[in-house]
């Protein structure tokens, strides 16, 4: 989805968006049951726990310094190709609640993507990625994450632009 803007072989190397952190384990993907199938076949190990429609990993109480790694990350990148969540499909924008209205915002985390003028970032969502983003989520509200502060927004969806 964001190959019109981020380079995949700078994804490949980075990886920071497969890792997690105490700080930012609510980051973690909503996978599909499907998805939730396809890697407990290769690492029966994972355990998810049910979200609203959709799947997290449980990934236990995480102690300073300490990561917690996406299990389905391979030394080869994503186990999940094209499978991936939508959250990694969209990442590092992510679809909040923002005093009830539904924002695109940007992870810091994304130096690619967050070193970029905010300008260039809404107008590639305008394109067509916010509208795509916003009807997923009217679908699968499981994947709406509450505000955070340090997240730029990009773009609310007004009530009046839902359903357009």
């Amino acid at each position: 989805m964001l190959k019109k803007i981020l380079n995949p072989e700078c994804c490949a190397k980075c990886r920071v968006c497969c890792v997690f952190d105490s700080s930012d384990i609510w980051e973690t993907p909503v996978f599909s049951p499907e998805t939730a199938e396809i890697i407990r076949s290769v690492r029966p190990e994972t355990e998810f726990e049910s979200r609203k429609g959709g799947f997290i990993i449980k990934t236990g109480e995480l102690k300073d310094g300490e990561l917690f790694t996406c299990p389905a990350l391979t030394e080869k990148g994503c186990m999940l190709g094209d499978s991936k969540p939508f959250d990694c499909r969209i990442w590092p924008f992510r679809i909040m609640n923002i005093d009830g209205f539904r924002g695109i915002s940007i992870a810091s985390a994304c130096s690619e993507m967050y070193g970029r003028p905010l300008s260039q970032l809404t107008e590639f969502l305008k394109d067509g990625l916010a509208e795509t983003i916003f009807r997923y989520a009217d679908e699968h509200p499981e994947i709406v994450k509450p505000y955070d502060e340090s997240y730029p927004v990009l773009i609310i969806r007004t009530d009046s632009e839902k359903g357009r």
